[in-house]
């Protein structure tokens, strides 16, 4: 157990309602006593754990704050040390005030992540929920938040130490046959441990599989705005995000690069990223732009294609000819903008034939109006349903991390090489390296190494 006692803030940075400082270590209690006086005169050290009090925070004689003190006693606390956390007013000076003094009195800025790193160290948890920790603080979604909560609470670590917990039985009776190898002597049965490597290969394929889903969920879905010039792209981008985060005006080209923003959107977090607009022009800049669309097409898990109302159709075919080669296998809104525009004679005209053009790109088709916002809300709706984001539940496990995703991969390498072993009916030596290569990948993610 580490003996220093480390202190920081633990809410966001800047001017707050209130804030809080946190301290672990040993000694923390009697630390804060020597900044510390309650209306009694109470000292916190002689108090019960768990247990909140109201007092004043001084420097010398000096008032610095009002604050409340919590106060636990190990292993009952986060870190699993002694720890105290003070509920000050969110001045960034009272804020800064206090760590101040308690520097001053013997205690060390925490590095970053070092309150979690103890109660790993501690045992309150093991590596993939420590890691969950700082995932849940980033999610941003109804789903990333399901998927974070879950895994600190073990759910993950739990299915990995089943795994290694299986492997760890055959290994054994393996291991034993190789101390009685004279007398050719079998213990472990060779078809109960194919049908294991069969289970725990199908096991942690699929625990691999879902980092896909998981990395969507995480960094959320990649949605490209592309279409012409002047389409309406940049106003729909700023609809759909709710700030004004493109510039938009009437001359064309105006957006060279990509812009890329996130927003949750029915408890899914999408990132949209408008893209310049696509023409034939000579300006060099304009054409890396539109290169670079492209390339966001490529990455695009939907696309959706704004199309001007008010422009001849003729140049959506010229459109068409360069775009639906690079849609192929994309999900795809076909987004007629502009309506806000047309007159109630054109609108019905267009309603009417539009759809039907380019009958060739299977995709979605809405009318829009990205300035009025017109039918935006249908847009969000099919964005929601496009997404195809399974229900994910609370004992689901979905791989977020590209450590853990990495290891995964190792790990099942290291399972059909058992399998192959098995067929080939190889020596219980190498059977036995290749097990333990398995477990230690699997160890490795929750910070269990086996040797």
């Amino acid at each position: 157990m580490n003996e220093d006692v480390i202190c920081a803030i633990s809410t966001p940075p800047g001017m707050g309602a209130i804030a809080i400082v946190r301290l672990s270590g040993e000694g923390s209690i009697a630390l804060t006593d020597t900044i510390f006086k309650s209306p009694s005169g109470k000292k916190l050290t002689s108090q019960p754990p768990n247990t909140v009090h109201f007092g004043r925070i001084y420097e010398d004689n000096e008032l610095i704050d009002e604050v409340l003190v919590t106060i636990f006693h190990a292993p009952h606390s986060f870190t699993g040390e002694e720890s105290v956390e003070i509920s000050c007013h969110g001045s960034p000076y009272i804020q800064q005030k206090i760590v101040e003094l308690l520097l001053s009195r013997g205690a060390r800025m925490a590095q970053a992540g070092e309150f979690t790193r103890r109660a790993f160290r501690s045992g309150k948890f093991d590596l993939s929920q420590a890691e969950a920790v700082a995932d849940l603080i980033a999610s941003t979604s109804q789903v990333s938040h399901r998927v974070a909560m879950n895994q600190m609470r073990g759910g993950f670590a739990r299915q990995l130490n089943k795994l290694r917990e299986e492997l760890l039985q055959f290994v054994s009776l393996i291991e034993l046959e190789l101390d009685f190898s004279e007398e050719d002597v079998e213990f472990a049965d060779r078809q109960q441990l194919y049908a294991l490597t069969e289970k725990i290969e199908t096991d942690i394929k699929k625990l691999a599989n879902s980092f896909k889903l998981g990395n969507v969920i995480k960094t959320g879905i990649p949605v490209a705005i592309i279409g012409e010039t002047n389409a309406g792209k940049s106003t729909l981008l700023n609809v759909l995000l709710n700030e004004e985060k493109a510039i938009v005006t009437d001359i064309h080209g105006t957006t060279r690069d990509t812009i890329e923003d996130t927003i949750n959107i029915g408890g899914i977090l999408f990132r949209f990223i408008d893209t310049a607009g696509i023409r034939q022009t000579t300006d060099t800049l304009e054409n890396i732009g539109i290169e670079r669309t492209f390339k966001k097409i490529e990455q695009a898990s939907i696309v959706l294609w704004v199309v001007d109302l008010t422009s001849p159709e003729e140049n959506l075919r010229q459109t068409a000819e360069t775009l639906i080669p690079k849609l192929n296998k994309k999900q795809v809104i076909l987004l007629f903008n502009k309506t806000d525009l047309l007159s109630s004679e054109e609108s019905d005209q267009k309603t009417a034939i539009r759809p039907h053009l380019l009958p060739e790109l299977k995709a979605e088709r809405l009318f829009i109006s990205a300035k009025t916002q017109q039918n935006i809300d249908q847009l969000r709706s099919l964005l929601v349903e496009m997404a195809h984001i399974p229900q994910i539940g609370e004992n689901d496990v979905i791989v977020t991390n590209l450590r853990h995703y990495e290891a995964l991969k190792k790990a099942l390498e290291a399972i059909r090489r058992v399998k192959k072993g098995l067929d080939a009916e190889i020596s219980g030596e190498f059977l036995s390296q290749d097990i333990r290569e398995c477990m230690f990948y699997l160890g490795e993610i929750t910070g269990q190494i086996t040797t």
